[in-house]
């Protein structure tokens, strides 16, 4: 692509600003590639990148390419959370999409490194590069190390879980600030299977980045060499013209979404892979990639992995156990896998995994000793939501999996935190916050101040939590979001009243109103959705976006 808006008579101006780069003839003559960099020194799983960047012109300038870094917005969920910021988040992933394809398309470039690492950034990233259809690889930036507090591993999840603990009295605030300065102890995407780790592990599994790329630690030197291999790498993709869409197929997402339920990996992935198979062609919400198709992937899949915050194996714990490949060797062994699969690495999905093996049974169960013989992931359906609810099974207490709860009903979190804070909440109690989804929020807001808050308090296994947001890969208890169709746009989770009987049945998939049809009706007839007015774009995109079943993708 590159030669051909460089070459020639004509193109002598486009030349001369080449030049103006500091890009000699030789440089311009070579393939010119793009290193999409979200560098930033607000984010801390973005604030290293400039090493990893440094890291994969190596490997391009090595391999016979010549690099160019461009830029990437990105958010940080942790900093948006618990405000009107975190409605600019999942948003962000369109206009991450819309930057990738304008500077990939408009520079001429002739492939592309992605190099994201938080929640938004790599669908964001991927989405681009499928419209693009430009042979690309991802390598993220890899995760934090944990924090340790009074010999124990801790996170960015345990500082908000300590605040409700310092609201009943089990920490004093002393301690709280002991604990934040050493929860988070550097660079990285921080440390459990949350969204970003999630993410940057399922797409080993998509094909689309290198063994290695979800689980070796930001700091580590594999790291390093890791981003010089995808540098490298990139040029074989260009010299065979292998493009995402020839990567991220059917079979791809399949595969994704096996491994995805495996390891128990956070709902928003579920979000974020619809997004980006939408992006290559397949019919999110039809026959073959729907909600209810997850649900037969989620329990023909034995859960392999029970990590942080579910328990205090990391990300690192992960790694040393076999890491990813070691994951996808054993779900290959009941063959759950398609292994032809083509990867990034020029060949097939197998061949990434058949020479790996678990080290370490405690982190990584086998096949035939799962942590539980169906997949993580729920999709709960019922006249609350009939088009579809996710809850994290396996970050549920067993004696949350049915539950019978009180509903208190809340139209925004803020004010469902001050009701958790001030002690409004009981056991017993399911709390319904409701105008969160993707129209309504509008930006479907993650909640992990609620079901921290719930956490820390010791109420996790006596409440249930029900949302048209979402949670961030850190909730654990019974979260239960993505209720669609969301209450904005005439889903019935707005008709929910203080005091009704909400039905929870976790294994069977079941999520009900214990109401009469008829008393259903005249509630129908009587609610009027509440508008959040949204302004400056977040106005636009509450006009485009989609349910939250379909990915909150923007209508085409």
């Amino acid at each position: 692509m590159s030669k051909e808006f460089f070459n020639g008579l004509e193109r002598a101006p486009q030349r001369a600003l080449m030049k103006a780069l500091g890009l000699s003839d030789e440089e311009i003559s070579k393939p010119l590639i793009a290193i999409v960099s979200a560098k930033s020194e607000i984010v801390p799983g973005h604030i290293h990148l400039d090493r990893i960047t440094d890291a994969v012109k190596a490997g391009v300038y090595a391999a016979g390419g010549t690099p160019v870094v461009i830029p990437s917005i990105g958010i940080c969920d942790g900093l948006a959370m618990g405000h009107a910021g975190m409605r600019y988040s999942l948003p962000s992933r369109e206009l991450i999409a819309d930057s990738v394809e304008s500077m990939l398309t408009a520079h001429a470039f002739d492939g592309a490194v992605l190099v994201p690492n938080c929640d938004k950034i790599v669908p964001g990233m991927l989405m681009g590069a499928a419209r693009v259809n430009l042979p690309s690889i991802l390598v993220s930036g890899g995760p934090m190390e944990s924090g340790v507090f009074k010999g124990k591993k801790v996170s960015f999840s345990t500082t908000y879980e300590a605040v409700g603990k310092v609201k009943i009295g089990e920490m004093n605030l002393d301690e709280l600030e002991k604990l934040e300065c050493v929860a988070c102890p550097g660079c990285g995407s921080c440390c459990g299977m949350y969204t970003a780790n999630s993410l940057n592990c399922v797409a080993e599994a998509l094909g689309m980045a290198l063994p290695g790329n979800g689980t070796i630690l930001a700091t580590s030197s594999e790291r390093i060499r890791l981003a010089k291999k995808a540098g490298e790498q990139i040029m074989k993709l260009v010299a065979d013209s292998l493009t995402p869409r020839m990567i991220m197929t059917k079979a791809a997402f399949k595969n994704a979404f096996t491994l995805d339920t495996a390891i128990g990996a956070s709902t928003n992935t579920v979000l974020h892979l619809f997004a980006i198979a939408a992006e290559c062609g397949i019919d999110v919400g039809g026959k073959e990639f729907n909600l209810a198709s997850l649900q037969k992937i989620s329990d023909a899949t034995p859960t392999l992995c029970k990590l942080s915050p579910s328990s205090s194996y990391d990300m690192n714990d992960l790694h040393l156990a076999g890491g990813i490949s070691a994951v996808l060797h054993e779900l290959d062994k009941k063959a759950l896998l398609d292994g032809s699969a083509m990867t990034v690495a020029n060949r097939p999905l197998k061949d990434s995994y058949k020479r790996a093996h678990v080290l370490d049974e405690n982190v990584i169960h086998k096949i035939d000793n799962p942590v539980s013989p169906v997949g993580a992931l729920s999709v709960l359906t019922g006249n609350l939501a009939e088009n579809g609810a996710l809850v994290k099974r396996s970050g549920v207490d067993e004696s949350m999996l049915h539950f019978v709860g009180k509903a208190k009903c809340f139209d925004c979190e803020e004010e469902a935190v001050n009701a958790i804070m001030n002690g409004l909440i009981e056991k017993g109690d399911a709390v319904v916050i409701r105008y969160e989804g993707p129209v309504g929020g509008p930006g479907m807001r993650e909640m992990l101040s609620p079901t921290s808050a719930l956490v820390g308090m010791g109420l996790d296994k006596d409440v249930a939590l029900i949302t048209d947001g979402r949670f961030s890969g850190a909730t654990r208890g019974a979260a239960i979001g993505h209720v669609s169709p969301e209450a904005a746009v005439g889903g019935k989770i707005a008709l929910v009243k203080d005091g009704d009987k909400i039905q929870i049945d976790i294994p069977n998939g079941k999520l009900s109103l214990d109401i009469s049809n008829k008393e259903m009706n005249s509630r129908l007839k009587k609610v009027h959705p509440r508008d959040n007015n949204p302004t400056g774009w977040l106005k636009r995109y509450s006009h485009l976006v989609t349910s939250a079943d379909k990915g909150a993708i923007l209508k085409k």
